[in-house]
């Protein structure tokens, strides 16, 4: 039995080397930089996610420096995550197949790449094995201290990544006799208790994250190719060669205990979930993976007991990690890779562009990808300036802004055609930049149109300007746009508009005070709009993001 216990942690240990190796000689994907721009500025929560993540890059940091004072956290996890996963598995039988549970478990696409990629998922993993084995705990003799337990592990999902909200509900659902178990919500009151800092970041932000997800995010229409049969792909692609062994197991799993059916309702409810969501939007393959912890258990329980579906799993499964060995390299070594991939190149193009620019900051126009690489590889300031082509994001939140305030920056666009500095990507695309003397935006202008229930487009309507920054602003220095949206809204047409102050002889947006106006909505030239927003330029930069969608009645 220790010669088997032996085995388990020579392979784990061995995985988690090659993690860590995996981890430093990779160049950083653009998620990542962004997360490590999080790290910079520890808060608890940032624009598009919780603020977990950022906590795994800035404790990594504190041994590590470079590509591994981002990941090491992650392999660290990953390795927890296989851990948890083998104690979640029923014994005794287990001892007997310890290489067949790490060709299962390596075989999963994203499984394998979370073990040294730093992404919102990583934590995600780790925390829903934890808390599935808490859980199991919990369901054996439920006490004070695993209820404790139990939140703590829920508030930690949470602060993963906000899909963590499904594991939670679906296995709630698998078990509902828990709605009356005073145990269960002594879990729930601490769970609320420990999120609570979040809770209250999002109050304090205006809740702008669950805005731009539920109600800003721009969508197109059903395309059933991208969005259903999309979807369908992603099943396959989570789990490559090994797709029909493993869906068949799961499918052939009979819910024995209450445990076996919470992994069950989990499995199934996620995959439900997200069908039906395909109805409404591209789902993305990651969006899926927490369902690997569910099945990681419930297939290699299938296949103790099924020599058939064991000895399939075990040859899909090793030609699938032969597969993602060679890509592994190949995210290092380019010519493996068979496309031009986000690990690629970032080194060269940053340093193209420090060469010539020394530490002059440099804006990107509209790219939260390449600012905070560029800050990673370089060590020198930039910033992304978001415009009504893109979106928001966390330099459209915190205060990066000031940083190139009244500076002289190097401004970058793909829509510049020349410049004074050009870049040029691993793709091959060719980007320029100009010098701006004193660059001075105001991204952080609030628009509120008042009244927005009953918006139409004939007659005046009440705009309120809200100005947070330190000093008045100049109405001189701005102009106003209506931006037109589609019903998935999209912008389709930008027209200037006319405003007139409430007050006469306005001549400025006074500080940390909202000024009102009135304006007439103004004729478009597109096919009738189902939304609105106000959006402003600044000293001639292009239409900011600064007002809300309003429906159009």
């Amino acid at each position: 039995m220790k010669r088997k216990a032996g085995l388990f942690l020579y392979l784990l240990g061995a995985i988690f080397l090659i993690n860590l190796i995996q981890a430093h000689f990779t160049e950083l994907i653009f998620d990542e930089a962004y997360y490590w721009y999080y790290a910079q500025n520890m808060a608890w929560g940032y624009f598009d996610h919780p603020p977990m993540v950022a906590l795994l890059v800035k404790i990594s940091s504190l041994f590590f420096g470079g590509e591994l004072g981002v990941r090491f956290m992650s392999s660290v996890l990953m390795a927890g995550t296989v851990f948890t996963l083998w104690h979640l598995v029923y014994p005794p039988k287990k001892e007997d197949y310890i290489p067949h549970f790490f060709v299962l478990v390596f075989s999963m696409t994203l499984l394998n790449a979370y073990g040294f990629l730093t992404l919102p998922d990583t934590p995600l993993l780790f925390f829903t094995a934890l808390f599935l084995w808490v859980y199991k705990k919990f369901l054996t003799a439920p006490t004070a201290i695993l209820s404790i337990g139990l939140g703590m592990v829920m508030a930690a999902l949470m602060y993963s990544k906000y899909h963590a909200v499904l594991v939670i509900v679906f296995v709630l659902i698998s078990n509902f006799k828990l709605v009356f178990n005073k145990y269960a919500w002594l879990a729930v009151i601490v769970s609320l208790l420990c999120y609570s800092p979040h809770i209250l970041w999002l109050f304090e932000n205006d809740f702008i994250s669950i805005k731009y997800h539920l109600f800003e995010r721009p969508n197109r229409a059903y395309h059933f190719e991208d969005y259903t049969l999309g979807y369908l792909i992603n099943l396959v692609a989570l789990f490559g060669l090994t797709f029909p062994w493993i869906y068949l197991s799961v499918f052939r799993t009979k819910a024995s205990d209450m445990f076996t059916r919470g992994l069950l309702y989990l499995t199934y409810g996620v995959l439900l979930f997200f069908f039906i969501s395909s109805f409404n939007r591209r789902i993305q393959t990651q969006w899926l993976i927490v369902i690997c912890i569910p099945v990681v258990v419930l297939v290699f329980n299938y296949m103790l007991d099924h020599s058939n579906t064991r000895k399939w799993i075990w040859r899909c499964g090793i030609a699938n990690i032969v597969l993602f060995c060679f890509l592994r390299i190949g995210l290092v070594y380019e010519p493996f890779f068979p496309i031009v991939y986000e690990t690629h190149g970032n080194k060269k193009w940053v340093n193209e562009i420090a060469s010539q620019v020394g530490s002059t900051p440099v804006v990107f126009e509209n790219s939260y990808r390449n600012a905070p690489m560029y800050s990673f590889y370089s060590g020198f300031t930039s910033f992304s300036l978001n415009n009504i082509r893109y979106r928001q994001n966390q330099y459209s939140i915190d205060s990066s802004e000031f940083r190139v305030q009244h500076k002289r920056v190097l401004y970058t666009s793909k829509y510049i055609k020349e410049g004074d500095v050009s870049f040029t990507t691993a793709k091959g695309d060719t980007y320029y930049g100009t010098y701006i003397d004193s660059f001075e935006s105001f991204r952080k202008l609030r628009c509120y149109v008042a009244d927005k229930k009953n918006s139409s487009m004939e007659g005046t309507h009440r705009l309120n300007v809200y100005n947070p920054y330190k000093v008045d602003i100049d109405l001189a220095k701005i102009k106003f746009s209506v931006a037109y949206l589609n019903a998935h809204k999209q912008v389709k047409e930008l027209v200037p508009v006319t405003v007139e102050a409430l007050q006469p002889n306005t001549t400025v947006l006074t500080s940390r005070d909202s000024t009102g106006f009135t304006f007439k909505l103004p004729v478009h030239g597109t096919e009738r709009p189902a939304y609105f927003k106000i959006c402003i330029s600044e000293n001639n930069l292009y239409w900011g993001l600064n007002g809300e969608n309003v429906k159009l009645q």
